[in-house]
């Protein structure tokens, strides 16, 4: 009687931690946000440093369903303000096979001018043993063995039976860098097969100094910070972390890495995700320079 009921002290819990912050404190790559005009300019007045070499050919190829014909694309659409579709893109999610069927080459074409490169989109790779394209058609046409059109045949390579072959490729066939397109939301979980056979390519065309560029796309379904703010990229733990993986597992260097945004439901162009593919794009065309100064036929 008289008594209170005294309620049992609870264990002390302590505060929840705060998870990890996903932004760094400053960006690990600096990068002018304002450069798009002068990166236009650039790529617009540039000419390759042989004289024989009328147009700089780059082999675009990657996984299927990573975006190589968008990025193309994206290309096209930062030259004429608006949103272009000149490379045929697949239009069904959940497809990872490639669309792509053709070896077909694109010209970008500006206000002013037609740019001196000629991109060659081939079919996409896959893990699977005939699927896709073969290791052995992408070495071929990097070395201009291949012509514009040629139908890839996912059971073998070209030969130099094919009307698509030539067997004696002058300088202008060749191509001078091999971009690698990359999905950044899923690049942990690319397949082993499709990363050794990557891993086969690189190997190959490294022996002749071919250099070679990882352009890593859908950063904005990569990381949800870059999803809101695509100004966040480089300072985006996640995102670097990706790059990072990139590197090791392909082998590419961090510098030769570039994380982009293809446009692909946009109805508009938008000024931060030009200048993302206008810098890749520069990077690209002064390493493949690079490589037509040394001027020797593989």
């Amino acid at each position: 009687m008289g008594g209170s009921d005294s309620q049992p002290e609870k264990p002390y819990q302590p505060p929840p931690t705060p998870p990890p912050n996903p932004e760094l404190d400053k960006p690990w790559r600096q990068f002018d946000w304002g450069q798009k005009e002068a990166l236009r300019k650039w790529l617009e007045n540039f000419s390759p440093c042989n004289p024989d070499v009328k147009n700089i050919k780059i082999l675009i190829a990657g996984q299927a369903g990573a975006g190589k014909s968008s990025f193309i694309n994206s290309i096209y659409s930062v030259f004429q303000g608006r949103i272009s579709s000149r490379a045929p893109v697949n239009s069904s999610d959940g497809d990872s096979h490639s669309y792509t069927q053709k070896l077909k080459e694109f010209t970008i074409k500006t206000e002013k001018t037609t740019l001196p490169l000629v991109f060659k989109d081939i079919m996409g790779l896959e893990y699977e043993e005939f699927q896709g394209s073969k290791t052995e058609d992408i070495i071929k046409a990097v070395f201009g063995h291949v012509k514009d059109g040629y139908n890839f045949n996912k059971e073998q390579s070209i030969d130099y039976k094919d009307q698509h072959y030539t067997s004696d490729p002058s300088l202008s066939d060749q191509c001078f860098c091999v971009v690698y397109i990359i999905d950044g939301s899923t690049v942990q979980f690319t397949d082993d097969r499709l990363i050794k056979k990557l891993q086969v390519i690189r190997k190959r065309i490294s022996d002749k100094g071919i250099p070679q560029v990882v352009v890593m796309t859908k950063v904005d379904e990569a990381c949800p910070l870059v999803k809101t703010n695509l100004r966040k990229i480089y300072t985006s733990k996640k995102i670097k972390e990706k790059m990072e993986l990139c590197s090791a597992s392909i082998g590419v260097p961090m510098t030769n890495i570039l994380p982009v945004k293809n446009y692909h439901n946009e109805i508009n162009t938008n000024n931060d995700v030009d200048v993302l593919i206008l810098k890749a794009l520069e990077q690209i065309v002064k390493i493949a320079n690079d490589r037509l100064e040394d001027n020797e036929l593989y």
